[in-house]
């Protein structure tokens, strides 16, 4: 029963910090006016919508901007496995940086 525990504690533990990554990802985003969904269908077009990803953006509130450095979100994408997201989000950083100039 003790392992179980433990076991559910490190999933329990895991999809928090996947939500965080999320979190940060949808932030990431906002800040650069670009559609979280859009990219994440890029990056994984055959899989469905990402529901948590969805109920993050719902109740996402944006007022006060997280700054998030383009290199610490893609490192948090590698870490959490996210590499195909990851490799769109460079194109992305890419594309925004020769808009800006």
């Amino acid at each position: 029963m003790e392992f179980k525990s433990i076991d559910e504690q490190v999933i329990q533990k895991y999809q928090q910090d996947e939500q965080l990554m999320i979190r940060l990802f949808v932030q990431w985003c906002a800040n650069n006016e670009v559609n979280p969904h859009e990219l994440y269908s890029r990056a994984y077009p055959d899989q469905q919508e990402n529901e948590t990803m969805k109920k993050i953006v719902e109740e996402a509130k944006f007022e006060e901007e997280i700054d998030i450095d383009n290199e610490t979100m893609l490192d948090v994408l590698q870490l959490f496995g996210n590499d195909d997201l990851a490799f769109i989000l460079t194109d992305e950083i890419e594309r925004l940086s020769k808009k800006q100039k």
